[in-house]
């Protein structure tokens, strides 16, 4: 009753006034939250047990929180809600507000539960609330673990590059950083090392950039807070681009190509491909089929037909076409241009030139240049001119200071054109020498990836792809996916408002704009936590030595030890209870325990008996399945019927043995399956006489059924009526009745009798007829897609195998010998020869079953055409 506690937290004398509970709970706190709070709670239980007024305040929240004391339990309520934020607290916005708060309720004494970091450089917030204090009391708690957080990513040529921060108490020496796609599959998984008192660590994905493409975050294991991951968009993708110059100069003067400019602009963030051909009919082509998301004409006039042909149809399909203009293009070009050109150049400046060299106009909020800063010495000295055409300011990005376009771009299908109306050497400009050409040779490239959006749809569902936009087209990005202070991704709340897309490359994240993707489905960008200059600072309490006390957060759990007394005082009660019993003549009652834990022992055999006759049941159970596992078997399965498993039994038996003597398989006796429990994944193979009397199977068996089909087992049928059904073939006799009913529970694919071209014709021995104990009836297999016309191959090529085969010539009867190797039963009519191909067929069906298609191969033609004869 007296509260006896083991290992007791260190009383704070908070005094009898507000008590004020300053809980950091940016990102940064997210790493120790549940010990954060769990001080908290004890601090404001303390409050509670007092009475005594809280002001409770979370620095990551802002200054439009509650600054009004309330009581501990309203606190409580509040911080069992909080969470960490994925923002850094900016904690000088909240001293107007503390400053006010003391001048009405002052303090009796402060607590801040810190995270040990702080994002200023100088400790202003720790001076303010020393002013605020005066002579009250403060408590500083620090010491948990801290987090490490990664920023600064470059996609290189050969690698992604990322940053790892280290707080500076942390003492880890290395750490794994792991790489996700969008669905969360692992690429790539790496470990960077922190050198002796190093603060940063380097980690380097090397990947192809195929795979680097796919990456959507990056994540350190281990941490669960926002500052741990890094998102990545289309900005961070490599693109693969193709080059193509029109001059020929190109080897003889490498420096002065245009191509020289171009690898040197576009290498720090695409793949390059350059074609080793010249002919650009050969070429293009070539380029196309490395699967491009860019292809870059420098002067390049007219196409070949061919290739013309061939470009406008990757364009079409969503590729971006970017064209530089030069002696070549003012001598005429052809259609795959933006806007429709004027003969010849327009040179300016020069003694017979009344224009002065242009410079480079700001570039419009509508353009996917907009934000780009325009060089002020970047000036145009020549250029190719557009017709003017009323839609000419709609398809122009960027143009000079007198108004004549200088890129201009179009929609063509799915795809764009873009045009430089200069060169991409430096013969009409110096737009190759400044940075702007690196930043709007990234801006088209990333357009040149990004989904499109298409505004409206024709009456046939096709859509407008004129009006297809990008994401960096979109004027506002609202928040499409966010993530919480632990690094999760979490719906956007109705509060976050969205962001002016051409602000985003400076915005910061904060409690307005927090860390996620921005934009839509079909095009986001996203929004980091840390941006490239960012660093870890510790929290600096120097400033607060004199006044305040810093303490380490509880490192140890406390534990109430008045449940333990309690249940020792138990305990003795019990005891003493006993002693009281024995003093008062309970030695007599020895016998009736003795008769109870004689009956307690028989059932503890019985039941004993009983796990061990199912361990062997059990046991059983796994040799079987090892058998199973340890050789190939042919499988049936068993009806119930004594008589007709019997002759399934019989006919496996004779089929495996002629298979040991005629194939490289050696299978091992048959055996019977019971569909309703046994495990159907051993056999590849199951063979399935239909009993007209027995009942359907269960929807769980049928359920079992469809997944052993699923999984690339075949089930063959056999109705075994083909004798007794009409002469228009599958009619209602009993048996397909009963086939019927049993493939309603089936996922069963279209069927058609087996094609003179399917693989199983050919599997082994070459056939046109399946039969068994009867001849005639067809057997049915998957139907497949219809062989191309004109083709000339002997074999139809198709994935998998057919999971269903259904016959109704009686297989299993044919097959089947007695023990001294006698045919059981005779062939309809007595045909040794059919018997023989009865055999072949069964020999074929096995092999298809166990090798796939795999005799469809071209490997297998010329010995298929020379048996055929063809």
């Amino acid at each position: 009753l007296s509260g006896p506690i083991w290992n007791p937290d260190k009383k704070i004398e908070t005094g009898d006034g507000v008590l004020w509970l300053i809980l950091d709970n940016g990102w940064m706190a997210a790493s120790a939250w549940e010990n954060r709070k769990e001080t908290a709670e004890k601090l404001l239980g303390q409050a509670d047990d007092k009475g005594q007024p809280v002001l409770f305040v979370a620095t990551a929240d802002g200054p439009s929180q509650t600054f009004t004391p309330t009581n501990a339990a309203s606190a409580l309520e509040h911080l069992r809600a909080l969470t960490p934020r994925p923002w850094t607290a900016q904690r000088g916005e909240l001293t107007t507000a503390l400053r006010k708060s003391a001048a009405d309720s002052p303090p009796s004494a402060i607590v801040w539960l810190s995270d040990g970091t702080q994002a200023e450089t100088e400790a202003t917030f720790q001076q303010d609330l020393i002013k605020i204090a005066r002579n009250i009391p403060i408590t500083v708690y620090e010491g948990l673990s801290k987090s490490l957080a990664v920023k600064d990513l470059h996609n290189e040529t050969d690698a992604l590059n990322a940053t790892i921060l280290r707080h500076p108490d942390d003492t880890r020496t290395e750490t794994t950083l792991q790489a996700y796609d969008q669905k969360g599959l692992i690429i790539g998984r790496i470990t960077a090392y922190f050198e002796d008192g190093a603060s940063e660590a380097q980690a380097r994905f090397e990947l192809p950039s195929e795979l680097r493409n796919d990456i959507a975050k990056l994540e350190i294991v281990g941490e669960r807070t926002a500052g741990a991951v890094q998102l990545l968009d289309e900005n961070w993708r490599r693109r693969t681009v193709g080059l193509v110059s029109g001059q020929g100069a190109d080897l003889a003067q490498p420096l002065l190509s245009p191509l020289y400019y171009l690898r040197r602009a576009m290498n720090p963030f695409a793949d390059l491909r350059v074609p080793r051909e010249t002919d650009l009919a050969i070429a293009i082509p070539s380029l196309i089929g490395q699967g491009l998301s860019m292809m870059i004409l420098a002067d390049v006039g007219r196409l070949p037909e061919d290739a013309a042909r061939s470009l406008a149809q990757w364009v079409e399909e969503g590729g971006t076409l970017v064209r530089f203009a030069g002696p070549r293009m003012a001598g005429g070009s052809d259609d795959l241009i933006p806007v429709q050109l004027r003969a010849g150049d327009r040179s300016l400046g020069g003694s017979l030139s009344w224009k002065q060299p242009q410079k480079l106009a700001e570039f419009s909020d509508t353009s996917p240049f907009s934000g780009i800063k325009v060089p002020a010495d970047m000036t145009v000295n020549r250029q190719v001119l557009a017709e003017p055409t009323a839609d000419l300011p709609e398809k122009t990005w960027a143009m000079l200071e007198d108004g004549t376009p200088l890129v201009t771009a179009s929609s063509w299908g799915r795809g764009t054109m873009v045009l430089f109306h200069v060169t991409a050497d430096t013969t009409w400009s110096n737009l190759p020498l400044s940075g702007a050409f690196v930043d709007m040779l990234r801006r088209i490239s990333i357009i040149s990836s990004s989904p499109q959006i298409s505004s409206n749809s024709t009456a046939a569902g096709q859509a407008d792809t004129d009006a297809s936009i990008s994401v960096s087209n979109q004027s506002v990005l609202p928040p499409l996916r966010l993530l919480d202070g632990f690094g999760r991704f979490t719906t956007p709340s109705a509060g976050v408002p969205p962001v002016i897309a051409s602000d985003f490359a400076t915005i910061e994240a904060s409690r307005v704009s927090p860390p996620g993707f921005y934009g839509t489905e079909d095009g986001f960008r996203a929004l980091n936590l840390l941006r490239p200059d960012d660093r870890l600072l510790a929290l600096d309490t120097t400033v607060m030595s004199d006044t305040a006390d810093v303490l380490a957060y509880p490192a140890n759990e406390s534990i109430d030890l008045r449940a333990a007394f309690f249940t020792a005082a138990f305990i003795l009660l019990l005891l003493d209870t006993l002693a009281v019993i024995l003093l008062a003549g309970g030695l007599s009652r020895i016998r009736i325990l003795r008769q109870s834990a004689g009956l307690m022992l028989s059932m503890a055999m019985i039941f004993s008996l009983g796990e061990n006759s199912v361990h062997a049941q059990s046991t059983s159970a796994d040799l079987a399945a090892l058998e199973a596992s340890l050789n190939t078997h042919l499988a049936y399965v068993r009806t119930g019927s004594v008589e007709i498993d019997e002759i399934s039994a019989a006919g496996l038996t004779g089929l495996s043995q002629l298979l040991s003597e005629r194939t490289a398989l050696e299978p091992g006796d048959p055996i019977g399956v019971d569909i309703t429990q046994d495990e159907l994944a051993f056999f590849s193979l199951l063979y399935w006489p239909i009993e007209a009397e027995n009942p359907a199977p269960d929807n769980r068996t049928m359920a079992r059924i469809d997944t052993f089909m699923r999984n690339g087992g075949t089930i063959l049928f056999d109705t075994r009526d083909h004798i007794t059904s009409p002469a228009s073939g599958f009619a209602t006799t009993p048996a397909t009745l009963k086939l019927r009913q049993i493939l309603q529970g089936l996922d069963v694919p279209p069927l058609e009798p087996v094609p003179a071209d399917h693989v199983l014709t050919k599997a082994f021995y070459i056939l046109d007829n399946f039969p068994g104990r009867y001849d005639g009836g067809s057997l049915w297999v998957e139907s497949q897609t219809p062989q191309t016309v004109g083709t000339e191959r002997p074999v139809r090529a198709g994935d998998g195998v057919t999971p269903i085969m259904i016959t109704a010539n009686d297989f299993a009867a044919a097959w089947a010998i007695d023990a001294g190797g006698n045919f059981l039963f005779p062939t309809v009519p007595d045909d040794a020869l059919q018997r023989e191909f009865a055999f072949r067929a069964g020999v074929n069906i096995v092999m298809y079953s166990l090798t796939g298609n795999y005799k469809a191969d071209q490997v297998h033609i010329p010995a298929l055409l020379e048996r055929l004869g063809q």
